[in-house]
């Protein structure tokens, strides 16, 4: 398998609590397996060595027993109010 999406019609679907469980299943089964979404808006993140993502990419990679990197979310938006974000 060269890639696997998982998509939602909506926030709050379940997509990231699935991708976790799958990234630790594939993981554990011997599968390369790294997350990654191109674009996150969103205030909750982590650090890590080159900037933040996303808490969700964060988990996810801990889950497929990786380090977190910042290429896992390259555009991290963080709302600053109703007319402002931080990129």
């Amino acid at each position: 398998m060269k890639a696997l999406m998982i998509q939602g019609t909506c926030s709050s679907a379940g997509k990231s609590l699935i991708v976790t469980a799958l990234a630790r299943w594939f993981a554990r089964r011997g599968v390369a397996v790294a997350p990654f979404k191109a674009q996150n808006m969103s205030n909750n993140a982590r650090v890590v060595r080159g900037g933040e993502i996303g808490v969700a990419q964060y988990l996810q990679a801990l889950a497929a027993g990786i380090e977190p990197d910042v290429r896992m979310n390259p555009v991290l938006v963080k709302p600053e109010s109703d007319t402002r974000s931080q990129v």
